[in-house]
């Protein structure tokens, strides 16, 4: 927006928060009123609260300017998430950069799937005995901004937690989204494809998760333009058909789970029946299930090693 742009504009807040409203919106760009309102109390440094309070209130021009320079970048195709540096997920606020993939509110799911599979062993105190539960062993395998295995943490104060991911700065993001939330201590972080550095670990383990790369690279070109420029590949693709790094994960995971212990699993769209096909075909799976999201959509698999 030029100097003469921003004097003639009405500096309150009602009026700059429509302006931006009105730019995203003609640049068709998806939940628009969301994030308008988000990129405005990221620049002010305000809640919602605050927001509609004061409507009338005039701003700065360096912060309007501040405003309308992130409202471009939204509208050239940058994630909200992106442009502020965080993302809510499971109730906490997680550190995000282009190097890790943005948590989405599906795989909230991963973790609601977790902690049903653990039962009664994920209650720090035996409700029979009021002894301390046995410790936890879980690994969260491509563990990105370290959301799930940050949320598990919080949720298992009982548990020791192993982080894995390709990308040393995505390891780097997920230490501090840890510290962040007082539970590094009881996460490792270690660079690694898949669950390959886990297998000099002395002990198996209770339960593993993943949200994996699933996105199938032949139907890149489809894929929304704020997903498939800026987030990393490295965490989107798990292959021409997207199914490929299952076959690995399943295999790997039969290899380092105690007997009964679980694997969970975020699916990608239309991939239940493919997935579910390797598990079965193996032999050394069981209590196979499938949860859908909110949408109605096959979006976690969980499955028993025998």
């Amino acid at each position: 927006m030029s100097q003469s742009q921003q004097k003639a504009l009405p500096l309150s807040v009602r009026s700059i928060l429509r302006e931006g409203l009105a730019r995203l919106r003609a640049a068709q760009v998806p939940s628009n009123t969301l994030a308008a309102e988000v990129l405005l109390l990221y620049v002010l440094e305000r809640d919602r609260a605050w927001l509609y309070s004061h409507a009338d209130e005039q701003l700065d021009p360096y912060l309007v300017a501040s405003y309308f320079t992130l409202i471009a970048r939204r509208v050239a195709g940058e994630p909200t998430q992106y442009l502020t540096g965080k993302q809510e997920f499971w109730g906490l606020e997680f550190e995000v950069t282009p190097a890790v993939l943005i948590p989405r509110p599906e795989t909230e799911h991963v973790v609601e799937v977790a902690l049903e599979r653990l039962g009664a062993a994920g209650i720090k105190i035996d409700m029979k005995t009021g002894e301390p539960s046995p410790r936890l062993r879980i690994a969260d395998i491509g563990t990105g901004s370290g959301c799930l295995a940050v949320a598990l943490a919080w949720e298992l104060p009982h548990a020791e937690i192993f982080a894995t991911d390709i990308s040393a700065t995505a390891l780097g993001i997920a230490r501090r989204n840890a510290d962040r939330h007082r539970v590094a201590d009881r996460i490792r972080f270690l660079q690694t494809n898949l669950l390959e550095g886990l297998f000099h670990s002395p002990l198996p383990f209770d339960l593993i998760v993943s949200n994996p790369p699933y996105l199938a690279r032949k139907e890149a070109a489809t894929l929304e333009r704020q997903v498939c420029e800026h987030e990393p590949e490295t965490a989107l693709f798990g292959g021409q058909t997207g199914v490929e790094i299952y076959a690995q994960l399943i295999e790997q995971a039969g290899a380092l789970l105690r007997p009964h212990g679980n694997l969970v699993v975020e699916l990608a769209y239309g991939a239940a029946d493919s997935v579910r096909s390797m598990f079965t075909a193996g032999g050394h799976w069981a209590n196979l299930c499938i949860t859908n999201d909110l949408a109605g959509i096959p979006r976690v698999l969980a499955a028993s090693r025998i």
